[in-house]
């Protein structure tokens, strides 16, 4: 049921906060085998939520956002009041990833403020289940999460979607203080000098959740004159993915789609690269644009900054902050999505 207002509501301390969450992430890293049966229910309505992805995604949030230790070294980055005035924030839920919300989730429960959720249709049951679970660990904790078909009542907004909704959710919250998320992708620099290693784990940027992500790497650039066949005999260790149907329905549709247009484009069985300027690609698809040097790279992406994620590179390649490859899915706590500081604004709320 709803509250009016926060009078009755039973507040933790900051460390007692960090207790419960410490505690669903110890409780993650074991075995539970009414999690596995909530993945399974999540993947009957979600076929794009494999057992595979959904544990990934699991293991992600236990080992990155929920350590104890990691959780005391990004907090103590801020200061926390003791008593804080309690706040409703509204955060809609994206559905592309399993629990793809959840940071957002966590930055509201460790400011002391309350979350009303509006879940995604396509990503239901796992985090409600992590919610019940944090209420066993403390039943104060259930005072702090609500979970709502139409959001009201609230003080703040974090909202995540495509530049579509984007652009509802700022006529329908501007408002309030917010912060909107749109469209973002990864994007990976290579320069010809990628041992296989790297190749396979820049694999894992690429395919993990199907590319699904906003963190997924959807783009490369390669210097001119770069030799494909390393990079497609690399990213074919990965095969396995068309094995699953909506991912091979999407492969199949868009190779046929390139051959009827008579396109240019690469493929390896697995994936399909086309080159493009746009950082977006379809599903089973990855676009390439090639450079003479790597200072235009760098400008390229200061000028679209706006659109990407992430950079993925071997270390040392830019002088820009980049990732090593195979560690876009696997963000920490201060990873903050699109830069924006989510603990600060919610600290920092009227």
């Amino acid at each position: 049921m709803r509250q009016e207002g926060h009078e009755t509501m039973r507040q933790l301390n900051l460390q007692e906060r960090l207790a419960v969450l410490a505690q669903l992430g110890q409780h993650l890293r074991g075995e539970d085998d009414y999690l596995h049966a909530i993945m399974q229910r999540s993947r009957y309505h979600n076929l794009w939520f494999t057992i595979e992805n959904q544990e990934s995604a699991v293991m992600a949030i236990a080992e990155h956002f929920l350590d104890g230790e990691k959780m005391r070294l990004w907090l103590s980055r801020y200061t926390i009041p003791e008593h804080t005035e309690v706040k409703t924030v509204a955060i809609v839920m994206a559905g592309n990833l399993p629990l793809v919300g959840f940071h957002d989730l966590l930055c509201v429960f460790a400011a002391g403020h309350k979350s009303l959720i509006k879940l995604s249709d396509k990503d239901q049951y796992l985090l409600p289940y992590l919610l019940k679970l944090m209420g066993q660990f403390d039943e104060r904790a259930m005072d702090y999460f609500e979970t709502a078909e139409r959001l009201q009542d609230f003080d703040a907004v974090i909202a995540t979607g495509s530049n579509n909704s984007a652009r509802y959710f700022e006529a329908y919250f501007g408002k309030h203080p917010h912060i909107i998320r749109k469209n973002r992708n990864g994007i990976a620099v290579l320069d010809g000098n990628e041992t296989q290693e790297e190749l396979q784990a820049l694999g894992l940027d690429i395919f993990r959740y199907f590319g699904l992500g906003c963190r997924n790497v959807s783009k490369i650039y390669v210097p001119r004159h770069y030799k494909f066949e390393p990079l497609l005999e690399a990213l074919h260790e990965h095969r396995d993915i068309v094995l699953h149907d909506k991912y091979k329905n999407n492969f199949d549709y868009n190779y046929a789609l390139y051959i009827l247009n008579k396109e240019q484009f690469m493929a390896n069985g697995c994936i399909i690269l086309t080159e493009n300027s746009s950082l977006q690609s379809r599903i089973a698809g990855l676009h390439y644009e090639y450079y003479d040097e790597l200072q235009e790279v760098e400008q390229e992406i200061r000028r679209r900054a706006e659109e990407i994620q992430l950079v993925a590179a071997r270390p040392g390649l830019l002088q820009q902050p980049s990732l090593p490859f195979g560690k876009s899915q696997q963000p920490e706590l201060w990873d903050y999505a699109d830069g924006v500081d989510t603990m600060a604004f919610l600290l920092e709320l009227p």
